[in-house]
């Protein structure tokens, strides 16, 4: 490969992107594509720019040759497994979190979106473990907090669900509060 061009094709593309040009950026990496068909930048960056246009199924295609080419790379059976659910393909999807939580066990996104579309799927119990290892990863981060205490409604254990709302108390009022209208639940102030 000729370094500087591929930097030189790069730098168009960024260029282009910071100006908002995501068209002409997508041209680039088309070409880049044809000369350099199996580098992980271009196929990410192809694959991020077509999800971001809308265009699910071409993104989706570009994805899957990213796995192809590095199916050691969590990260990019991550976003894979992000369009996938966007794609309302959901048992593929978990598939494809489920990898990405094998090699990036630290991938705190990855345990969450596992852990969406299993509650997708009504498989509650293991929600819980996906959204449980979300909050441990990220434990200030509301969101897994939120849709386990969800998860723990649609169980029917408000004792659970009241405890997260407790803690949520701690750090997020504001979620803490919806929870409370959404569920019905009232819980008294986390203790100090």
């Amino acid at each position: 490969m000729n370094r500087f061009d591929y930097l030189w094709h790069k730098l168009r593309a960024m260029t282009l992107l910071v100006f908002g040009r995501a068209e002409a950026a997508l041209r680039v990496f088309d070409e880049m594509l044809r000369r350099w068909p199996a580098d992980r930048y271009v196929l990410a960056s192809r694959a991020h720019l077509l999800a971001q246009a809308g265009r699910t199924p071409e993104a989706l295609a570009a994805s899957e040759l990213l796995v192809q080419s590095a199916p050691q790379d969590g990260h990019g059976w991550f976003n894979h497994a992000f369009l996938l659910e966007t794609a309302g393909r959901y048992e593929e999807a978990l598939e494809a979190f489920q990898h990405a939580t094998t090699l990036s066990p630290l991938l705190d996104r990855a345990w969450y979106g596992m852990g969406l579309v299993l509650i997708r799927l009504q498989r509650f119990d293991e929600a819980v473990v996906a959204l449980k290892r979300n909050t441990e990863l990220q434990p200030m981060s509301p969101y897994g907090w939120y849709q386990l205490a969800r998860v723990h409604i649609d169980r029917q254990q408000p004792d659970e669900a009241k405890k997260i709302i407790r803690h949520l108390k701690g750090f997020e009022p504001k979620v803490a509060a919806q929870l409370e209208r959404e569920t019905g639940l009232q819980v008294g102030e986390p203790a100090h």
